[in-house]
């Protein structure tokens, strides 16, 4: 069951502000506000939705595709694209998800390490 009380859905209704880069009808993406790279932003739909599997059951195509656009068009408002860059989605307690609304992080002005 989703939560509404998670800081995402509180940044979503505006009780806590986030520093916005990008936000569109489907979705909003914003500064981390403990960032693990010079560039990292987090990205949220704006439904309710736990994790990535229950964003893709609950959400419908339009939404979906929307969301994964906005991606794209953050990684170019980032000017990040030629340089790279890591997006990262957790899921669950053993993914490492902390916050239960589904979002990604988008890594990037720094060589990135590798995952192991």
């Amino acid at each position: 069951m989703y939560d509404d009380k998670n800081i995402f859905a509180k940044i979503l209704r505006k009780e806590i502000p986030c520093n916005k880069v990008y936000e569109n009808e489907h979705s909003l993406f914003f500064k981390d506000i403990n960032p693990q790279a010079r560039i990292h932003v987090l990205g949220i739909p704006k439904i309710e939705c736990i994790d990535f599997p229950d964003f893709i059951l609950v959400a419908n195509d339009k939404t979906v595709s929307s969301f994964f656009r906005s991606v794209d068009l953050v990684v170019d408002k980032l000017n990040i694209r030629d340089d790279g860059f890591r997006i990262i989605s957790n899921s669950g307690i053993n993914g490492g998800q902390e916050v239960p609304h589904f979002h990604i992080h988008i890594l990037a002005g720094e060589k990135i390490g590798s995952l192991r």
